[in-house]
Order: C-alpha cells, then structure tokens, then sequence
C-alpha cells in the first residue's frame, strides 16, 4: 500500500527507510517527530549508536558516536518541564526498575507534552548490558498511568510473524550449537535468512484480534 503524497506521509516514508524495520512504528515515531517544532528539543532516552533527529538530545549510559549526554536512566540531568517531547525505544526492558524510569521520562515532560514509549513483547534474551523485563499491551499502559500521564495510544507496532521469528532463529541457532558449540553464531545467521518470509505476515496479523497473544513488540503513547 502507498501511503498518500503529503508533508507528513513523505516525512514518515523517510524516516520508516531510515530507521525502522517496522511500519507501524515509523508512522507512530514519525508522526510524533512531525509535531514536535522546527526549534524545538526533545529527549531521546536510550539511543545506543542511533540518532533519530537533530532536534532530539541523544541519552544514554554509555558513550557512542550517537551520544549527546551520558546518564542513567533513572535520573535523568534535566529539570522538570524541560521537553515537549520524550522518545524511549526498547530501552526499558534493559532497566532494572522501569517504572521509575518512566516516572523520570514523565518528570522531565512539559504539561502537555508527548511520551513515546516502544518495548518488546516476543523477543529472546539480549543483554545490553543486562535484560530483565517483557511488556504486554497491559504493562505498557501501566508504565504510562504510574507515570501520571494519560494513555493516548498503546498498539502492537512489531508483529507476531516477527515475533515467531526471533523464537525459530533461535530456536535453531541453539539447537545447532548443542551440536556444534562453534557453528551458533552461523546457524544464527543462516536461520535468519531461511525463516525471514514468516516476518512479511507481520502487517496482515497486526490487525487480526489475536495481535496481541505473541506480537515483537509495543509502543504506548502517554500525555501529561
């Protein structure tokens, strides 16, 4: 399907080509992005080696070429009321207490402002540097409420075929390393490539009424 020719579809075909594996999640990410003023500055919590936009300040524990402010989480550097606009893309489950995480993401929003919260539901382990939590349609939207803030939107944006993906990879990587310890990084690769097609039934089962049984993952919009 082609998304129809205006300043808004144009900005989130290129950002989804840029950015994102995932439709759904461009026209969420990008859609908010849109809005947030030429001038304006926002926070992206979590950005590891990404920058999303310059109008974003790039946080994260760690220092990569990406990163504008090292700090935790947790306790984020900024006064209350600093941005209009707060971005967090699978970082929190990564987090040992997510919730005041989100809390501090909360804090540092203007009244009005806009959370962007992404997180997985279906997907295997993957330290960075630790991995501790998985959210449902219902977890995200109490990360949001325990925040204060108001639940915009909270939708499944990273499919079940995706999500079955992740498990088969694995699934077979792990199997063929039982084997031969050595070949798992390969057979994880192989594997990836072999099972790939289940993912192009991602944009189909999102809109079925069992989308949310064994999706990749969500994003919640919150408000304050």
């Amino acid at each position: 399907m082609t998304l129809p020719s205006s300043p808004r579809s144009r900005f989130v075909r290129r950002f989804w080509a840029t950015h994102h594996r995932s439709r759904a999640a461009a026209e969420l990410l990008g859609g908010v992005l849109l809005d947030l003023p030429a001038d304006g500055r926002g926070l992206n919590v979590g950005c590891g080696e990404a920058r999303l936009d310059r109008r974003l300040i790039h946080l994260d524990r760690t220092r990569t070429p990406a990163v504008d402010c090292m700090a935790d989480a947790h306790r984020l550097p900024f006064a209350e009321a600093a941005f209009p606009l707060v971005v967090s893309q699978e970082t929190v489950e990564h987090l040992p207490d997510p919730f005041e995480a989100v809390r501090e993401m909360a804090r540092v929003l203007r009244p009005a402002g806009t959370l962007y919260l992404q997180a997985p539901f279906v997907i295997g382990y993957h330290p960075g540097p630790e991995d501790y939590w998985r959210f449902t349609r219902a977890g995200m939207r109490r990360l949001l409420e325990q925040a204060g803030l108001r639940v915009v939107r909270v939708q499944p944006v990273i499919g079940p075929g995706t999500g079955l993906h992740r498990i088969l990879v694995e699934f077979a990587a792990g199997l063929i390393a039982r084997l031969v310890p050595a070949a798992y990084a390969s057979a994880k690769g192989l594997a990836a490539l072999a099972f790939y097609p289940v993912k192009w039934l991602d944009g189909w089962l999102l809109s079925a009424a069992q989308a949310d049984r064994i999706p990749g993952g969500y994003v919640a919009i919150g408000q304050k």
